[in-house]
């Protein structure tokens, strides 16, 4: 049988390394780094990988794409797509920066304790890559979900462009809200039952009495692994532990997250090659996640 190749083409001046550990847990035979990966230069990269191998041959090569630009990985994403010829293609991922791993367990974190049909969801500092996959995910379950942001426009620019990206009637389930002071906080997280918190490392979004005062919240994550959290009184080690005193909501910590987005990210290299034509990024590896939750 041959080898199992992944091409890791990483935008960044250097391939990650946390990206390369994974993929060699992963039971990867043969890791190719190639970092500074411009959309000008992925062709001939990827057209080496899918000429030196023909028929059944070709699931055993695939392609992650990696860095800590999302946007530049997503159009990469599109250069190696529009590079294949019909069946003569490799299966490709892409996760840059995490993005796709972690909306995904975040989201299935939050299911363990919300039917997310029907649930409203507040996702906090929504308008980055995280964010918006958040969102989406979560509006695509049946959600209906706030995107915030500290700029009413930036949060509703977030939702028309998650809306744009998604299938039809998820722009219904998505309102846009600005943030700009404690008592729109504590407004806007008070009918939620998950609140989500996706904003830049080490910005406190939510205030534990905030969280205690949504009397109808089953969940809160917070993402942020740096201090201080984004959202007050959730350690980043917590995994569905109960928030504290006059609330009955779980909270979950970057760490405790972070289990279910490593399995999966390993379920997602390891998919690449049960065939060549895989293309997995947001809904794909979201669907993954539900899997490994069952599993």
């Amino acid at each position: 049988m041959p080898k199992r190749i992944l091409f890791q083409f990483d935008c960044d001046s250097h391939a990650s390394s946390f990206d390369a550990v994974v993929a060699v847990d992963s039971g990867v035979d043969h890791l190719v780094p190639y970092a500074g990966v411009q959309t000008t230069s992925i062709e001939p990269l990827v057209h080496g990988a899918m000429f030196t191998r023909g028929g059944d041959d070709l699931k055993h090569t695939a392609i992650f794409l990696g860095g800590s630009d999302v946007a530049a990985a997503e159009k990469l994403l599109e250069c190696v797509t529009d590079a294949f010829f019909g069946p003569v293609r490799v299966s490709v991922m892409m996760d840059a920066n995490g993005c796709n791993t972690t909306a995904a367990a975040a989201v299935v974190a939050a299911a363990r304790h919300v039917d997310l049909a029907g649930a409203r969801a507040v996702v906090l500092g929504g308008t980055g890559p995280v964010g918006q996959r958040v969102a989406r995910l979560l509006a695509g379950d049946g959600a209906s979900v706030t995107l915030t942001s500290r700029s009413f426009n930036r949060a509703q620019e977030a939702c028309d462009q998650v809306a744009g990206q998604a299938d039809d009637g998820i722009a219904d389930r998505l309102s846009a809200a600005e943030l700009d002071s404690p008592a729109k906080v504590r407004s806007v997280l008070s009918e939620a039952n998950i609140v989500i918190a996706c904003g830049a490392a080490g910005i406190q979004l939510a205030e534990k009495s905030d969280l205690v005062a949504a009397k109808n919240l089953a969940v809160a994550i917070d993402l942020n692994a740096v201090p201080p959290a984004g959202l007050d009184g959730i350690a980043v080690m917590d995994k569905a532990k109960p928030i504290g005193e006059g609330s009955d909501a779980v909270g979950y910590g970057a760490i405790g997250v972070g289990g279910l987005k490593m399995k999966t990210h390993r379920a997602a290299i390891q998919s690449l090659f049960e065939s060549n034509d895989q293309v997995l990024n947001a809904d794909e590896i979201y669907a993954l996640a539900k899997t490994v939750e069952k599993s």
